[in-house]
């Protein structure tokens, strides 16, 4: 007797598979955090403004997040991912260069990325902090990764003899502290100021704090 299929093959429309359809309102989803996150805020956000402008259901929504947080974690991961990926590749390509040098090209790389859209500073530097536990642990993961980033180039400075050796783990929260609050400050404030004023003072406190005895 043949077997009967337990399931029915997804079937096109439009061209789109069902998992094209599904990236496709995903994507449309994070635009639409991107936007209302980005320029009307996190809590001013509902699940319904978020469908709307995404042309989805809430159905739909929930199918692809388990609520606004997880949309708010996505894009933040989107931006912070994409903005340590530039920062590696900076000091990697810089890697025989000064301290100096290798901290301001790090550092721009960072926030070229983070602030290439006002949306993607927003969200990165104001609409992230202090959500929820959920979403503070989450910072602390991505704050772990900087630690990491910072003292490595911490390691690479003791040896090549630019610092002394020694555990460097509370100078990189430091560092990354004043990395946010700067580029907060600069960016709620128009960006008045060029960027690159932005990266030389950050990188006289990197020097600063990574030389001091």
């Amino acid at each position: 007797m043949p077997s009967v299929p337990t399931a029915l093959p997804s079937r096109d429309y439009a061209g789109q598979s069902a998992e094209q359809r599904r990236a496709d309102r995903r994507e449309r989803l994070m635009q639409a955090g991107l936007e209302l996150f980005g320029t009307e805020g996190y809590p001013a956000t509902s699940i319904e403004k978020l469908c709307a402008r995404a042309s989805v259901s809430t159905r739909n929504f929930y199918q692809e997040f388990p609520g606004r947080e997880d949309l708010l974690l996505a894009l933040h991961s989107r931006i912070t991912g994409q903005a340590f990926e530039a920062a590696s590749s900076a000091l990697a390509e810089l890697d025989d260069r000064s301290l100096a040098e290798r901290i301001r090209g790090t550092v721009r790389a960072y926030i070229s990325t983070t602030s290439s859209d006002p949306r993607w500073a927003r969200i990165a530097y104001v609409e992230v902090v202090g959500v929820s536990p959920a979403v503070e642990q989450h910072r602390m993961g991505w704050r772990s990764k900087a630690s990491e980033l910072v003292t490595a180039v911490a390691a690479r400075a003791v040896e090549r003899g630019e610092a002394r050796p020694r555990d460097f783990s509370l100078t990189a929260v430091a560092f990354i502290g004043a990395v946010n609050e700067l580029v907060h400050e600069w960016s709620l404030g128009g960006r008045k100021v060029p960027i690159e004023d932005v990266c030389a003072e950050l990188t006289r406190v990197g020097v600063a704090l990574l030389t001091v005895d």
